[in-house]
């Protein structure tokens, strides 16, 4: 079982790549916005997700990014996938890589998630260009 100074260790290192690929606003309105009900869920995408997967050494952050997407799209979970978009472009994805990302989505998890995830993402794209 691990110790706390090992989770701690995890929350710390979960919190600055959370705050790195998501950005401080959305991390900063995510835990402000957690309620008894939510707290642990947050503790635990904190030191799980980010602490433990995305800090891994094995792929960089593009390369995970990439896959989030894909999977996000695939498994329609269009909230998060709008979410990821933008962390996509502010780790340095660019719309023409995002795209691509898609249209591999289209050949191996059909083109209804892929026309679903394209509609999602030009939303999120929409939402941060300048007017």
């Amino acid at each position: 079982m691990p110790s706390d100074l090992d989770d701690q260790r995890r929350r710390d290192q979960g919190m600055s790549v959370r705050r790195a690929v998501l950005g401080d606003a959305h991390v900063d309105q995510a835990t402000a916005a957690a309620t008894e009900l939510t707290a642990d869920f947050q503790d635990l995408i904190t030191r799980y997700a980010w602490g433990e997967i995305w800090s891994r050494p094995g792929l960089d952050r593009r390369t995970r990014s990439c896959i989030t997407l894909a999977l996000l799209a695939a498994l329609g979970h269009d909230e998060e996938l709008a979410m990821h978009v933008r962390a996509a472009l502010r780790i340095g994805l660019s719309a023409d890589e995002i795209q691509e990302v898609l249209l591999q989505v289209a050949v191996y998890a059909g083109v209804p998630a892929a026309n679903r995830a394209f509609k999602v993402a030009q939303r999120a794209l929409d939402d941060i260009a300048p007017p």
